[in-house]
């Protein structure tokens, strides 16, 4: 199959020699496009998106082009804290309804981006198979039939469980594609801005989707997503123990964590992209402090967690005396693929020894298990400036680390972020 893929981006290869090499090595790799997509298959029995039928079949159609030249449509926290629940169940049918026009675009913007990636990466078998997965959701979700009824919504969110769980493991597979073919990206920037996109995309759909899914059902304390009382204490102290225990586990010892600030704070957030974002920050400064004091763990210094909350933002400040981070990698740290994991000499960034316990950390929502892969804290970056705030580093090399994490509050009563 001439798929529009090859045919838009068989163009961007050079015509040295050098790259003439790599263009007939990489035309072989591609002979798996139309392989992959007549065989690939989901978990569903929806006609007409069966099993038995080929993403193949619908790769080259306009619906995609069409639906990538639309704007999304994104929502703000507070309209989903505010709109409520409707007796009559019409508040979940208005949500489908939003969600059926809503979705095939966002999903049509991220196979735009795939396309436009260097021919020699988009055809990397693992970025493919994320690909495809794509192409299937535009599929499904563009051909659901109208949703008018509380049957017909029934059936929309079974399809929607289905997805997430099928798309849960992207953010896994796309860390993998692009550390097999780095060695042939030259514009890291390019990847940079595919990469922030496509996380804080996946992040808003997940969102959207698991907001409707769970307005169904009826919880104490939160509306959807939206927990209307979050205590950030607990939040914090439920990742600060499982790091401590991983890091015991390990090692056979672990740093004290000791928190202070506005510890009683009680206020309406999404706790999902904060379920990937503290522990990521907290288990660096954990490892860093172990690992910086294996020769003396018993005078090891604390970690110290400060919270601050005010009308406008709060602000998570992670405060450890690892060692900082050397000069020489510091303004790495924020690069994609950058990690240490692997490097026993250097342990100053993600990863290092520790960062094999805690695959679990990064298992939700948002994200895979990614040590690693030097995902951690540029997809923290991502996410907090998708929420409409910033995550800052400041190390004291030879002394410590603090990293600051502020996000603007969701009641609606200043700007916020949309997603």
């Amino acid at each position: 199959m001439a798929s529009r893929f090859v045919q838009g981006n068989i163009r961007k290869l050079s015509t040295s020699s050098q790259a003439a090499s790599s263009a007939k090595s990489t035309i072989q790799r591609a002979q798996v496009l139309p392989q992959a997509l007549r065989h690939f298959t989901t978990n569903y029995d929806l006609k007409p998106n069966d099993k038995s039928s080929p993403v193949a079949s619908f790769y080259n159609q306009t619906d995609i082009d069409s639906a990538a030249q639309k704007p999304s449509v994104r929502l703000t926290p507070a309209t989903l804290l505010y709109t409520g629940k409707s007796p009559d169940g019409n508040h979940l049918l208005r949500s489908a309804q939003y969600l059926h026009k809503e979705l095939p675009v966002r999903v049509a913007h991220r196979i735009a981006d795939f396309r436009s990636l260097p021919f020699i990466v988009g055809c990397n078998p693992t970025l493919l198979h994320v690909h495809e997965l794509y192409i299937r959701a535009f599929n499904m979700l563009s051909s659901f039939p109208a949703i008018d009824d509380h049957e017909s919504e029934q059936n929309y969110s079974r399809m929607l469980k289905g997805l997430l769980d099928d798309h849960k493991d992207v953010v896994t597979h796309l860390a993998e594609g692009f550390k097999e073919c780095r060695k042939y990206i030259k514009d890291e920037a390019l990847v940079h801005g595919f990469l922030d996109k496509m996380l804080t995309s996946r992040l808003g759909i997940r969102m959207l989707a698991e907001h409707h899914l769970l307005m169904h059902e009826d919880r104490a304390d939160y509306i959807g997503i939206v927990c209307t009382k979050l205590q950030l204490r607990k939040l914090i102290e439920k990742w600060t123990d499982f790091a401590r225990e991983q890091c015991e586990l390990r090692y056979g010892f672990a740093p004290k964590v000791r928190l202070n600030g506005h510890l009683s704070a009680v206020f309406p957030y999404i706790s999902q992209p904060l379920e990937y974002m503290l522990p990521e920050i907290i288990k660096n400064a954990v490892r860093a402090t172990v690992e910086s004091h294996l020769d003396d763990p018993h005078h090891m210094p604390e970690v110290h967690i400060t919270v601050v909350n005010n009308d406008v933002d709060f602000i998570i400040r992670v405060s450890d005396k690892g060692g900082g981070i050397s000069h020489n990698i510091i303004n790495k740290v924020f690069n994609y693929h950058f990690t240490t994991a692997n490097d026993d000499a250097t342990n100053s960034t993600q990863g290092g020894t520790f960062g094999v316990l805690t695959s679990a950390l990064n298992s939700g929502p948002t994200a895979g298990p990614l040590c690693g892969f030097g995902f951690g804290l540029p997809a923290c970056r991502a996410y907090a400036a998708y929420l409409g705030g910033t995550i800052q580093l400041e190390s004291m090399q030879g002394y410590g680390t603090d990293v600051f994490l502020r996000l603007r509050h969701i009641d609606g009563k200043h700007e916020s972020f949309r997603i």
